[in-house]
């Protein structure tokens, strides 16, 4: 582990002798989440034979501070939702030790209820059923105290449970489930049911985080009402207790579920008093200022009766002690928690950047993306496609990679370009709607917050509008007279200076990725399949770096993309020319007849006007031919039906993707991860 900072816990002599007396191979299911995370790093700074099980451990903030040797050795990328791949995985790598801390519907914004009982209980029941049949010693499941729901009041571990939520049902099933597999059919788990786990590596949408980072400032965050209360109990705590039960009552009890809890009643208003002697505190907390969530009490607090009698366990760190150890551990840890912001609503953006010769452009954009999404407080990814650029955009994303969870890295194995590479990104993207923009910094990522205003009023569809753009003159008459011809010429509504630089939502994505047309215009195909759409207008500034890759004969060749992929109009206008001028002709025909009889030749006239003629007419055919050899050209393409692009790698996190099956399994997990039947 490279910083021995992040990874520090109060952990004695006794305990890390306990922590070797598991048996193994170790699984902590649910590891890329807060006490999974923490329960992994600790288990391993003393043996090697545990492992992070996670559906995407490369996605995980927390995992990733962890060298790519490590996370190779002690990764594993499992759904537990998916029953077969959990029997295969069990049955090929057999654990003996089981911490399950998966889980769904424990924040706010969880609130997919199908997905709630998906993954809380049918996930708990595919890991005890493939462990059941493969053998196992300990199966600890992390409960949760609100099984006991509005029967908050220092409950015991056989009173009733009511509880309030789907969560709450869910989690209540569990114990049951526990309580079947243990005490009939003698299998070696047990139900503890944690309390309010808290310390270093918490989401930072928590109390206790944002309470530590305020006070660390001098201040209080926005509280909630003070006599909403809580059974606080340290992270160290918690761990000290899976593994004291994986060692005693799974063994002697299987089946019995178990209060994880000090006892103590700490209302809000006790840990605003607690802070403000911790952080030395001046001002008074402001309570009310934030409303309360939708299982919030105001007398929530447990009874580890049971936890001292049949594990003989207690907690040994004090609320304002915990609240010192969170924020020596914050202080640490700026450079990490500043890739663990949690959004704050449900939607997902997903940034797709096409990069060619952008490597000195793609750490900028990262750093402005990666700043407005926060500052949006919106879940994200930035997805940077590097269509085979002959720079070191490859390098420069794989260390993004390593460094930012949010970051996936697509490399081609030649230069499809731009609209292939968009097409690339989208086909794996997991967001709710995507953004495309070029690498070279001429889309501005601080107009993105505009766009997600037009989406959250209903558009489907919001592109950027050029209304200025830094570039020559002559230029920007050429890119004005296109877009007026590519509307004119069209045969449906076209938006004038609208590039690729667009907000657009999943479900026009979905239609986009599945249209099989080989040479793609998608500021073109955007148009075409409709939605609600509207434009923002911004100004387009001229490259950060480097010189553009676009030329005249380049523009010209877009402008020809653009009207052949989406017009029949010149060929209509080759036929009006070819009946006007066979009209022109036989009137012509007709004139000289006329002026023969009338006036019959003396010489060999004419011949200036049969050259012109020839010279003018054989140039208008090659014209056409030309326009009808560009379609010709285009059907050429769509039948050969090869692939609009082809990876050669994905990186992400300290992972590189680099078979074709493994690059296609990623696909299709990342378009599962969208359209799972749970979503």
């Amino acid at each position: 582990m490279d910083n021995a900072n992040l990874f520090q816990d109060v952990f004695n002599e006794a305990d890390i002798a306990e922590i070797r007396r598991l048996q193994g191979p170790i699984w902590v299911v649910g590891g890329s989440g807060f006490i999974g995370a923490k329960l992994f790093f600790t288990l391993l700074k003393h043996r090697q034979d545990v492992y992070a099980v996670s559906r995407q451990t490369d996605r995980s903030w927390r995992l990733l501070q962890l060298t790519a040797d490590v996370a190779r050795k002690h990764f594993i990328n499992l759904d537990i939702t998916n029953a077969k791949a959990v029997a295969e995985s069990i049955q090929a790598l057999r654990p003996r030790t089981v911490f399950n801390l998966s889980a769904y519907g424990a924040y706010e914004r969880q609130n997919d209820g199908y997905r709630v009982h998906l993954v809380n209980y049918m996930g708990t029941y595919h890991l005890m059923k493939s462990l059941f049949e493969n053998g196992c010693e300990a199966f600890v499941q992390a409960g949760s105290s609100s099984e006991y729901g509005i029967n908050c009041q220092a409950p015991a571990e056989n009173d009733e449970l009511r509880p309030n939520s789907d969560y709450a049902v869910s989690k209540g099933s569990v114990g049951l489930l526990i309580k079947y597999f243990g005490q009939v059919k003698s299998f070696p788990c047990v139900n503890l049911r944690l309390y309010s786990i808290y310390g270093p590596w918490e989401e930072r949408d928590r109390l206790i985080p944002r309470l530590v980072a305020a006070g660390l400032n001098g201040a209080y965050p926005p509280l909630v009402n003070k006599h909403i209360s809580r059974d606080f109990v340290y992270i160290d705590d918690c761990l000290r207790a899976m593994v004291r039960a994986a060692l005693t009552v799974c063994q002697k009890e299987p089946g019995l579920s178990v209060n994880i809890a000090t006892g103590v009643k700490t209302s809000l208003e006790d840990a605003a008093l607690a802070a403000r002697q911790v952080f030395s505190l001046k001002e008074e907390p402001v309570f009310g200022s934030m409303p309360n969530r939708r299982w919030d009490l105001s007398e929530w607090y447990g009874n580890p009766q049971l936890a001292r009698e049949k594990m003989n366990w207690e907690t040994k760190v004090t609320f304002a002690e915990g609240l010192r150890l969170t924020a020596e551990w914050e202080k640490n840890a700026q450079d990490v928690i500043y890739f663990g912001v949690v959004p704050e609503r449900g939607k997902k953006v997903s940034a797709i950047i096409a990069c060619y010769r952008d490597n000195q452009a793609i750490p900028v954009m990262h750093e402005r993306l990666s700043k407005m999404f926060q500052e949006q407080k919106i879940d994200y990814e930035i997805i940077f496609v590097n269509d085979h650029s002959p720079a070191e955009d490859e390098d420069v994303i794989r260390q993004l990679c390593q460094k930012d969870s949010h970051v996936i890295g697509i490399s081609h194995s030649r230069n499809f370009g731009s609209q292939s590479a968009f097409l690339s990104g989208m086909e794996i993207a997991t967001g709710d709607a995507v953004v495309l923009l070029d690498g070279d910094l001429q889309d501005p990522p601080e107009v993105i917050p505009e766009f997600i205003k037009k989406w959250d009023e209903g558009c489907e569809i919001v592109y950027g509008v050029r209304t200025k753009r830094e570039a020559a003159w002559y230029m920007q008459i050429f890119y004005k007279v296109f877009y007026r011809l590519f509307k004119k010429f069209s045969d449906f509504p076209i938006p004038v200076d609208a590039g690729d630089f667009s907000l657009i939502d999943r479900k026009a994505v979905d239609h986009l990725i599945k249209f099989s047309e080989k040479d793609v215009f998608l500021r073109g195909l955007r148009a075409w399949i409709g939605f609600r759409q509207t434009g923002v207008p911004y100004v387009r500034p001229e490259r950060m770096f480097g010189k553009t890759t676009n030329n005249f004969m380049k523009n010209i060749w877009w402008a020809k993309k653009a009207i052949f992929s989406f017009s029949i109009k010149p060929l209509e206008y080759i036929q009006r020319l070819g009946a006007l001028l066979f009209a022109l002709s036989g009137a012509l025909a007709l004139f000289y007849l006329i002026h023969y009889l009338l006036n019959p030749p003396e010489g060999g006239r004419g011949a200036t006007t049969i050259i012109l003629l020839t010279l003018g007419l054989g140039g208008i055919q090659l014209f056409s031919l030309s326009i009808l050899g560009d379609y010709l050209g285009k059907i050429l393409e769509e039948v050969k039906n090869r692939p609009r692009f082809i990876r050669s790698r994905i990186l992400k996190a300290h992972e590189i993707i680099d078979t074709q099956e493994s690059i296609a399994e990623f696909v299709r997990a990342s378009q599962e991860d969208v359209h799972g039947e749970y979503r």
